[in-house]
């Protein structure tokens, strides 16, 4: 079981590009612990023209990451294709175009989820991307944007005439956000549409979760964002599942603050002492979920400056979360 394109084979559980989370040491680190494809934050394309500070590093890539794909957004075609062959030189393997982000500030620039309402122009898009690389294009998007435009399955038939290889469906509108629950039923309607694969994405953060969305979307795979946060284990788990029905354990506590300390050190490493400490702390409030202590934890993480202050902090967290797990008491942790 699994998904190829090309001359790219890959697992079906896919890592969501999630803007201020996936950067290079995150996805980095999941696609050690065993992911089959990693995406990167989105980057504008505007911006990877000029080619800023900030859009090659969302765009870095490492060797060990590979397959790994560079989500680009905007609203002209000829700009897109461009940054798309700017980062086919960069590494990547795949480009994937984003129509999903329902975030303000890129809708009101006519990019993300924005393009639910323009598919002339998305197609317009695609098909300038699909020209200008000769690497896999793929596009990720809502439902459509609102419950009187459920117009996925439109997209996904003008993307498969532009020639994209494969589709991500959020199981959600862009006036939804991220509220309520994704309807993972409702992306059935784009399965149906295409022959192309399609990766059911929303709310997946459990193995039962996993279950659910691939039958009642009939999706190809999975693709998961804020369920690996904290867990960049879990996509491993998600797989062992997926093509195996074998339960994956977590990591030991040990094994877990091991890799939460690696996570912190590699965030110093590229984004410098000062801002990697600032990004640190939500993933390490993430790794704590859970855990005894961890209210305390994130309270005092949050106010460190120091790294050895912080590697302190993560340490004496998981000495005690192994204490009270010996001891049976996960009631604070629980409720944290």
């Amino acid at each position: 079981m699994g998904i190829q394109i090309d001359d790219l084979s890959f697992a079906p559980v896919v890592l969501a590009p999630m803007s201020g989370v996936t950067d290079l040491p995150f996805r980095r680190l999941v696609k050690r612990l065993g992911a089959g494809l990693v995406v990167s934050e989105m980057i504008a394309s505007q911006s990877m023209i000029r080619q800023t500070k900030e859009s090659l590093k969302l765009s870095s890539s490492t060797p060990e990451e590979f397959p790994m794909a560079v989500q680009l957004a905007g609203h002209e075609p000829e700009v897109m294709a461009e940054a798309a062959k700017l980062n086919v030189d960069r590494g990547a393997a795949i480009i994937d175009i984003n129509f999903g982000c329902p975030v303000k500030k890129i809708v009101n620039k006519l990019a993300g989820s924005a393009m639910m309402r323009e598919p002339l122009l998305a197609g317009r898009i695609m098909a300038a991307v699909v020209k200008a690389v000769d690497l896999p294009v793929t596009m990720k998007m809502r439902l459509g944007w609102d419950e009187d435009c459920l117009n996925a399955p439109e997209l996904a038939r003008i993307a498969h005439d532009c020639g994209v290889r494969l589709l991500t469906v959020h199981g959600r509108t862009r006036c939804q956000l991220y509220n309520g629950r994704a309807d993972w039923q409702a992306v059935r309607a784009t399965v149906e549409a295409t022959d192309l694969p399609v990766l059911v994405n929303g709310d997946i953060g459990s193995l039962s979760d996993i279950d659910l969305a691939l039958a009642r979307s009939g999706a190809a795979g999975v693709m998961i964002g804020r369920g690996a946060q904290g867990r960049p284990w879990f996509l491993r788990q998600a797989i062992a599942w997926m093509t195996e029905r074998r339960i994956e354990p977590d990591p030991s506590l040990v094994e877990q603050c091991a890799i939460a300390l690696e996570h912190y050190e590699a965030l110093l490493e590229h984004h410098g002492t000062v801002m990697g400490n600032r990004i640190a702390r939500k993933h390490l409030a993430w790794y704590a979920t859970g855990l005894a202590g961890a209210n305390e934890f994130r309270r005092r993480v949050n106010r460190a400056e120091q790294p050895g202050e912080v590697r302190a902090l993560v340490k004496a967290l998981y000495d005690d979360a192994v204490t009270a797990a010996e001891a049976g008491d996960l009631t604070e942790g629980l409720a944290a």
